[in-house]
């Protein structure tokens, strides 16, 4: 294979999707092609596609639709579909878009050699079985030189009624404490300062790994696993999502207190405020145990950064209903919100049901609740003014070139004057000068390190 072989990748979709695109390029890179900037100039182009939301689909679409016309005089062309888009449509794809090269589920990132080599010898080829995940041994080309990504658990086993996550990726696969540590200790080697541990359902982890302890209770857990990473060295900063709050323990919140590398910051979606709509999607917990957590943990860490992801107009959401979320953000208060209007999703309980909601109601819904995240998140925020804060810094802030920018602890995003070769990496004790809804800007006053 000649050095000319270039190739695109574009990512749709969580940060799972984010992680399986590294991997893919660092098998690419493997085989001897190159990064392309841009798709128009790349010879193998991937589009890594996320079925959350019907808008991410139509991209993907629109996106294909450009690159299939240009394979028709350019037939070397090869065109992948990855990630939850393919899983869910399958050969489907392939007779919406014959250019197509390759069809492959998220589970089978892995295998990209050998189904691109099954490719180049003249296969159209479409990968969506259900497949046991092997212990990834490649090497990711991380687009971050500062924070990485490490997937701890693969797939769900959750069957929220809207949710297309499990059709998709797969039953849950823990992998073992010792990869996850081994793939740590590398990008600690690498001078990584921050890991985020990733899992669709990362309160899941371990349960599907052999070994009980004496009282019953499983060997492995998520609190488990933080204990057995956290002295990895260089690594100075622990992150992990998305949690499911029908499995979030106090153990676990104990265990980030007590951790000083685990960071200030936890992500637990509750998606609606309102017990009979959280049964309607089977979620499995009420909006009084979410509350309870969400005391356990500024019990224990009062200045716990809060982030979650909130579902409006669910099928049968009476403006009541509705009115309970706003009440749960309303007494919360998240530092941080991803709402949605829900939007039917193939192959999902819910999308088959009779009392979907006009899109006038969603928009309305959607417009109100972030108009009161928003709020809630410069109230949030102001607790920062004034205060010093360790900041990670990630780049340079693209609208100024003179600032850098990088994440406190809990998450938000810090801007200070600075130059990012000298400060790249570096932990930088920042004073907070200016507190915005979802942004804080400061000046440095030392680098820790």
């Amino acid at each position: 294979m000649t050095s000319a072989r270039r190739y695109h990748i574009t990512t749709f979709g969580c940060q799972m999707n984010k992680a399986d695109s590294e991997r893919m390029a660092g098998i690419l890179e493997q085989m001897g092609f190159e990064w392309s900037e841009s798709p128009d100039e790349a010879n193998l182009i991937l589009y890594n596609t996320c079925t959350i939301r019907d808008n991410a689909e139509q991209k993907v679409y629109s996106y294909l639709g450009r690159q299939a016309k240009r394979k028709q005089s350019e037939p070397d062309l090869t065109l992948v579909v990855a990630g939850c888009v393919a899983q869910q449509e399958g050969e489907a794809l392939l007779r919406r878009v014959p250019e197509l090269d390759l069809v492959m589920g998220p589970q089978h990132a892995n295998r990209l050699q050998d189904l691109l080599e099954q490719v180049f010898a003249g296969s159209q080829v479409v990968a969506t079985e259900a497949v046991h995940i092997m212990e990834d041994i490649t090497k990711p080309r991380r687009d971050s030189s500062v924070t990485a990504w490490v997937n701890v658990i693969y797939g769900c086993n959750e069957r929220c009624t809207y949710c297309v996550v499990p059709n998709v990726r797969g039953i849950e696969q823990s992998r073992t404490p010792e990869a996850i540590r081994a793939e740590m200790e590398e990008l600690g080697r690498q001078g990584y300062k921050e890991v985020t541990l990733l899992g669709q359902n990362i309160d899941a982890y371990g349960r599907d790994l052999p070994g009980v302890k004496p009282n019953g209770q499983h060997l492995h857990t998520l609190t488990d696993l933080l204990y057995f990473v956290h002295d990895v060295p260089g690594i100075e900063r622990i992150r992990f999502a998305t949690s499911h709050p029908r499995y979030f323990t106090e153990r676990l919140i104990r265990a980030c207190a007590e951790l000083p590398k685990v960071c200030e910051h936890f992500h637990i979606p509750f998606q609606s405020g309102d017990n009979e709509v959280l049964k309607a999607m089977a979620r499995g917990y009420t909006q009084e145990k979410y509350r309870r957590i969400i005391d356990t943990i500024r019990r224990y860490i009062p200045d716990a950064s809060i982030s979650a992801d909130a579902i409006v107009a669910f099928p049968g959401e009476t403006e009541a209903q509705f009115e309970n979320t706003l009440k749960l953000v309303e007494e919360v208060g998240f530092d941080q919100l991803n709402t949605a209007a829900y939007s039917p999703r193939p192959g999902t309980p819910a999308a088959l049901w009779d009392n979907q909601l006009p899109e006038a109601v969603k928009s309305d819904r959607l417009q109100r609740l972030n108009h009161l995240v928003a709020i809630k998140a410069a109230e949030r925020s102001q607790r920062y003014l004034g205060r010093i804060e360790q900041v990670l810094v990630e780049d340079a802030n693209p609208k100024d070139p003179h600032q850098v920018m990088g994440r406190t602890r809990g998450n938000r995003l810090t801007y200070f004057p600075g130059c990012i070769s000298e400060l790249k990496g570096k932990l930088v004790e920042v004073e907070i000068t200016e507190a915005r809804a979802f942004s804080l800007t400061g000046k440095a006053l030392a680098t820790v390190r």
